[in-house]
């Protein structure tokens, strides 16, 4: 009788296929930052349109009134700082969010609270990206840095998860998350940034390491939101787009809530202009 592949092999069986796919990815996605200019806020809005494509297939069954309003969403976000400003990116996201909302409630009147929060969530991460890409001395290194850590945060977590295992982290929400991903995470994302950091020269790098493991919580955070918006929906990938990691939210759940937290920071203390400076120079 086939007992099926060992425990062993299927712990480990995605392992190959994510590598490969990250290896096709991360030069791709690390040469656009390096380009800047128009080409990083075009890639920035793929990827906000992709997300929106995903979100409405599973939120609002394929409604083709809500893709228009969440890509359009998307396209704000990574596009309209260029002419209007951030403001004015801010406010179009805002009109879509409440028109969105609106058409919502009308075709779900009893819906979830998750048909609301779909435009928000693929546009205004963009603009984050753009608030830090566009730092003039250090717009190419935050989002590296954003980057690393998320990278290094999940596949420490990954590894840490699956060899030491133990307590799970939300079960109801993510069975396979735990504690032990956690720290691994934590870990992951402060080398990542003792690595930028080093390379950089930048001071108050043990307060950046401390920021990096807290926004490895962060980004944790960003997958188990992800994850209880699949739960809710029953759907085990956001799509099928890439290989070993299904589709374009699955893969930057965390990226997009990381960048919107260092974001935040930054501009709370060097300014919108700086806030890449805000988040590495401590």
């Amino acid at each position: 009788m086939n007992q099926g592949p060992p425990a062993s092999s299927a712990k480990w069986g995605d392992l190959g296929i994510r590598a490969l796919s990250a290896a096709v990815l991360i030069p791709a996605v690390l040469a656009d930052v390096w380009a800047g200019g128009i080409w990083f806020h075009l890639f920035v809005a793929l990827i906000g349109i992709l997300m929106a494509q995903e979100w409405v297939n599973i939120v609002h069954g394929d409604n083709p009134l809500q893709f228009a309003l969440h890509a359009a969403g998307a396209m704000c976000g990574a596009l309209l700082p260029l002419d209007v400003g951030l403001a004015g990116g801010i406010a179009a996201i805002l009109v879509l969010s409440v028109l969105s909302a609106a058409a919502a409630a009308r075709s779900q009147p009893n819906g979830p609270a998750w048909r609301y929060l779909g435009v928000p969530y693929v546009s205004l991460p963009l603009i984050a990206l753009v608030v830090l890409r566009q730092d003039p001395d250090y717009g190419v290194a935050s989002i590296v840095l954003v980057m690393l850590m998320v990278w290094a945060a999940d596949t420490l977590a990954y590894f840490a998860g699956r060899i030491i295992g133990g307590p799970k982290l939300a079960p109801r929400i993510s069975p396979k998350k735990t504690w032990a991903g956690m720290g691994g995470a934590m870990a992951g994302s402060a080398l990542a940034a003792l690595c930028v950091g080093l390379v950089l020269g930048v001071p108050g790098l043990w307060m950046l390491l401390v920021v990096a493991a807290v926004l490895a919580v962060v980004e944790q955070g960003g997958d188990l939101f992800k994850s209880a918006m699949k739960r809710h929906y029953g759907v085990k990938d956001s799509g099928r787009l890439i290989p070993g990691h299904g589709g374009v939210i699955d893969r930057v759940d965390g990226l997009v809530a990381v960048a919107a937290a260092a974001a935040l920071i930054g501009a709370l203390r060097a300014g919108v202009d700086h806030a890449g400076a805000g988040i590495l120079v401590w």
